[in-house]
């Protein structure tokens, strides 16, 4: 009898642990299907507690996952690029003659101190700011191809520091860190995201460096800092180009940035949670 209760316990215990188990994959089930509902394929749910079947799943999805993350904002870095080449275009074919013809009168006697200089002068001068404001997005859709090779993360971001010794950095790198990238464009993607910071008032750079052990993949480098955060929601638009939070922003250091990396073979992306003491992380990385 005492035998009979024994194992009716076990088996009790056992279907718990089963029932529990089922929770836990309907739940990992859940947060997926909201991910993917909500267009965010950047989830990486653990593979602890799970059998080697599930487990490898798991791993699978969370690939998978990252996978149709870069392509996305591969998709998106290449739809923005000939949307901003064909409206520089006609754009630039639009004021290119009102330009000539207006600056034409202008240098033209019977316009000289008559009363349509001034008007002719408008028209002129809002021409000239549309073309050169046009000229600074063909950045876009003009950058040169990288030359990869092996650079130091710390002496680059010593170069940066240099540009901002008002700032409180702390950066926490491993001996002798490098990654294989264009040392000049990284370089300029750096100084993007430590510009933005110090104009949303930003007194603090925090940068630090995780790397996976499975032959470098998930090797990340985040840049943080303290400045105002990003409202939430404008952090799915960061990337967008001519998107700004701010009065006199361009919109498109973070979408030039974004653009770079994708050039290189990498990503960067803002963090869902920023790191301990900033407020805003930015995470480099090829996933």
């Amino acid at each position: 009898m005492v035998y009979l209760l024994i194992l009716i316990l076990i088996l009790f215990f056992l279907l718990f642990l089963f029932y529990r188990h089922q929770c836990l994959l309907r739940d990992r089930a859940h947060l997926m299907r909201e991910a993917m509902r909500n267009h965010d394929f950047s989830f990486s749910l653990p593979v602890k507690g799970l059998f080697f079947g599930e487990k490898a799943l798991q791993q699978a999805l969370n690939d998978l996952g990252k996978d149709i993350n870069q392509l996305v904002a591969q998709n998106e870095v290449e739809s923005w690029q000939r949307l901003t080449r064909v409206l520089t275009h006609e754009i630039m074919n639009a004021t290119t003659p009102i330009q000539s013809i207006s600056q034409a009168y202008l240098n033209s006697p019977k316009i000289k101190n008559s009363v349509y200089e001034e008007g002719i002068r408008a028209i002129y001068d809002t021409s000239t700011g549309l073309a050169n404001f046009v000229n600074s997005y063909r950045k876009l859709t003009q950058l040169q191809k990288p030359e990869l090779e092996e650079v130091n993360i710390g002496t680059l971001i010593s170069s940066v520091k240099v540009l901002y010794p008002d700032l409180e950095w702390h950066v926490s790198l491993p001996p002798f860190t490098t990654m294989m990238v264009d040392e000049n464009m990284l370089r300029q993607v750096i100084i993007n995201l430590v510009k933005n910071a110090v104009e949303a008032g930003a007194k603090k750079v925090d940068i630090r460096w995780t790397e996976a052990s499975n032959k470098g993949k998930g090797t990340a480098l985040y840049i943080s800092n303290d400045g105002e955060p990003i409202p939430a929601d404008a952090r799915r638009e960061v990337f967008v180009p001519f998107f700004t939070t701010k009065q006199t922003g361009s919109g498109i250091g973070l979408s030039l940035s974004r653009q770079i990396m994708m050039m290189m073979g990498m990503n960067i992306v803002l963090a869902e949670t920023p790191v301990n003491g900033c407020h805003v992380t930015f995470i480099i990385r090829k996933d």
